[in-house]
């Protein structure tokens, strides 16, 4: 099975020191992308949350968000962090050397300072356990929804295929009657030319044209990546980059099919195919 790189997840739980509620949401990307969102508290955690990840998802922008609700009965003590306050009072003596006319800092302000207040913190040892549960809960969970967001995007895939190889048949059929008849024409362009189709340098040159707008090779290379490709999607894992890979085989082959084309029937084919092929591509984007 395949696998969507698109899918989110969410976890939550409650410690005793408060609620924990963890976010994980997937979109596409070329590598694996990892960005945290965490309270002060968690973010020595960060190192050990992203190993962790980077053991259930290979691919895609992943963002996890974690949120810290304490409860309001629970207690910390506050106390004043001295030695910030001996800066803040050092610095407030120099503006004041500087512009006299300032005003002194209120008691309100000092204590709104970044830093002024500190509180106990949770040590890390209570809060690995319940973080490091959560986030496995969430990762089982988004590991399961880009399995089922891939399980469409296979079905998407193998349906696309059909209908490339069904081009490709509808084709074959008819190319003998397609070349036979524009070297008709041809040959009637040479004789209203008052050329002799008989002429060696005629007939060579007939030849190597014939060689040139000759797709049969084109349709069996298509044939073999069409094969490929639908091996390689229902064999799964991580497939995203050789499938696009084949996409771009697949659309070469077509540009070659268009560029040799002499008849609507094989423009209107190729056409057809490029624009398949490039909604393949789109939909491989979103594939691990």
């Amino acid at each position: 099975m395949i696998t969507s790189m698109t899918g989110y997840a969410a976890a939550s739980a409650e410690i005793p020191q408060g609620s924990l509620a963890l976010e994980l949401r997937s979109v596409n990307n070329r590598y694996l992308d990892l960005q945290f969102k965490l309270p002060d508290e968690f973010r020595v955690l960060e190192p050990e949350m992203r190993d962790f990840l980077g053991t259930g998802i290979t691919r895609g922008k992943v963002d996890c968000r974690l949120t810290f609700s304490i409860y309001s009965g629970t207690s910390r003590h506050q106390r004043l962090n001295h030695d910030l306050l001996n800066n803040l009072l050092a610095m407030s003596r120099d503006v004041k050397s500087i512009f006299p006319a300032a005003n002194d800092l209120s008691v309100a302000e000092i204590l709104r300072w970044p830093g002024v207040l500190d509180s106990d913190r949770i040590s890390v040892d209570e809060l690995r356990p319940p973080c490091m549960t959560l986030l496995q809960t969430a990762l089982q969970e988004l590991v399961l929804a880009r399995r089922r967001e891939g399980e469409k995007l296979q079905n998407l895939l193998l349906e696309r295929v059909q209908q490339l190889r069904q081009l490709v048949l509808d084709l074959l059929p008819s190319l003998p009657a397609i070349l036979a008849g524009f070297q008709e024409r041809l040959l009637n362009c040479l004789k209203t030319a008052g050329l002799d189709e008989n002429d060696e340098r005629i007939r060579q040159e007939f030849t190597l044209f014939a060689n040139k707008i000759d797709v049969d090779e084109e349709l069996s290379r298509l044939q073999g990546h069409l094969n490929e490709f639908e091996h390689i999607v229902l064999a799964g894992g991580v497939v995203g980059k050789r499938l696009d890979f084949l996409t771009q085989e697949l659309n070469r082959e077509a540009n070659t099919l268009a560029s040799k084309s002499v008849a609507r029937e094989i423009t209107r084919i190729s056409i057809e195919m490029k624009v398949m092929i490039e909604q393949l591509r789109e939909q491989i984007q979103n594939i691990e």
